[in-house]
């Protein structure tokens, strides 16, 4: 009894020191509300504090930096069930539910979470997330799920089959107050939980919002430019679908978030503008067809969110998807973006506005994934841009005039210079619908005009991107 007692007052001591570390939402609107930040709001932070490369992005560390802050949006989003409601059903299970009144769960005996040893030390973990929940993908049916759920003390708050993750993803609820750190050192005593998560924000990337210089900056000319039939999936807001630019250019649409009211548009719409606009505000690639899921409201979402709309995506057959937001690491978000590109889906990210002695952005600095960074009409970097050797491209992306929810607005950030990227790309594959997504990302290498110093650097990538080379570049 004594040797239990030390054990269960270990655990408790570390549930009461492990820390996450707050991430900050992407925008220099001066009225938006700010959570107490870390290295990513580098403007409220010491230099020497960031991270200067990809180790522990976003943070490197979760101690010492007090209580998770979150969005009011976190609590609308994923209120905690009350404790009689029933667990959310699995969709297309890949077997018949176990027979959880037989016996005890395969797992074990259930056991109160205060008597659980973590197998692994518990985690310190980088970024902003929701401070009650895990992400875990599990290896069996939806009585095994239930069986976690029963023997680790959490709440089954959602699950489904993931098309990109191969398997099922369940989020767990915390509903007595653990650390997160503490609870997926906890999980990793059961087999069946094969990755286990935070359940990480992700935030848009508009630096704050004339007439779109991005056609002559990347050699792409307007009146030949064509994505037409090309499938372009975006990740975003949601849009004003009225708006005249974007008349028959919305293929189909997906809420990721629909118990949540859609609020906020102009993101999404300038976008979606961007890529494939029409009429007086003309996109990159005319023609194109946008499948667009909408999964931020505010500027925030996270990963369960986003994991959700980038299956919805691949399931759509695109050639393309825009990511125009930046959050942290995480593991899930990295083997979908992984297992997307094995699809053949070309993957295009916002580098991030955390300005340069910000850590990482993700999923830009995943392998596979275009990192786009914004110029101005005379190639001059965008001063609150991201730095790092994972920038791969240049793009247009300051001060460019784009459809919004009122209209139309003058838009700044790595959010838009993504789009025009995404846009410049439908044009590649509408000429030549054969060409790989691994030649094209070596074609736009191989041609993009060099702006810094010789050869990829930090700031600038391998340069700003030229389209007309890299059509002609072809294999």
């Amino acid at each position: 009894m004594a040797a239990k007692a030390v054990i269960r007052f270990a655990v408790l001591a570390a549930a009461m020191t492990i820390a996450a570390v707050p991430a900050l939402a992407q925008t220099s609107d001066p009225n938006a509300g700010r959570p107490k930040t870390d290295c990513t709001d580098t403007a409220g932070a010491a230099a020497a504090d960031c991270p200067k490369d990809d180790k522990g992005a976003n943070g490197g560390g979760g101690g010492g930096q007090g209580a998770v802050v979150l969005p009011a949006l976190i609590v609308d989003l994923f209120p905690n069930p009350p404790a009689s409601a029933a667990p959310v059903p699995t969709p297309r299970p890949s077997a018949p539910p176990a027979d959880t009144q037989a016996g005890p769960p395969a797992g074990g005996p259930i056991v109160s979470p205060t008597d659980l040893v973590a197998t692994a030390p518990r985690r310190a973990i980088a970024g902003a997330f929701v401070p009650d929940e895990v992400l875990v993908t599990v290896d069996g049916d939806a009585g095994a799920v239930q069986q976690i759920a029963a023997s680790f003390g959490l709440q089954v708050r959602s699950q489904r089959q993931s098309r990109l993750l191969g398997t099922t993803l369940v989020r767990f609820g915390i509903p007595d107050g653990r650390p997160v750190g503490t609870v997926l050192a906890q999980l990793a005593a059961d087999g069946r939980t094969q990755r286990r998560e935070p359940n990480h924000i992700y935030s848009l990337q508009q630096a704050a919002g004339i007439v779109n210089y991005a056609f002559e900056r990347i050699q792409l000319d307007n009146k030949q430019a064509s994505g037409e039939n090309v499938r372009v999936a975006v990740i975003d807001t949601g849009i004003d679908d009225t708006n005249p630019a974007l008349a028959g250019v919305i293929a189909d649409q997906f809420d990721a978030m629909p118990e949540v009211p859609i609020e906020k548009r102009d993101h999404g719409t300038s976008v979606d503008g961007l890529i494939a606009g029409v009429g007086a505000l003309e996109g990159m690639a005319p023609g194109a067809r946008i499948y667009h899921a909408r999964a931020f409201e505010d500027g925030r979402s996270t990963m369960d969110v986003i994991l959700s709309a980038l299956d919805w995506a691949a399931e759509q057959n695109v050639s393309i998807i825009n990511m125009s937001f930046v959050g942290p690491k995480n593991d899930l978000l990295a083997t979908a973006c992984r297992n997307a590109r094995g699809l053949g889906i070309i993957l295009v990210a916002a580098a991030g506005n955390n300005g340069p002695k910000a850590p990482y952005g993700y999923p830009a600095a995943y392998p596979g994934v275009i990192a786009v960074t914004a110029t101005d009409a005379r190639d001059g970097l965008m001063p609150q841009a991201n730095r790092g050797a994972y920038v791969f491209i240049s793009a247009p992306g300051v001060e460019m005039v784009a459809p919004s929810g009122a209209g139309s607005d003058v838009v700044t950030g790595t959010s838009f210079a993504a789009a025009i990227v995404s846009g410049a790309i439908a044009n590649l594959i509408h000429a030549a619908p054969e060409r790989s997504a691994d030649d094209i990302e070596k074609a736009l290498a191989a041609t993009a005009r060099d702006l810094g110093p010789k050869g990829r650097d930090k700031d600038f990538g391998y340069g700003l991107l030229d389209i007309k080379a890299a059509e002609a570049a072809k294999q």
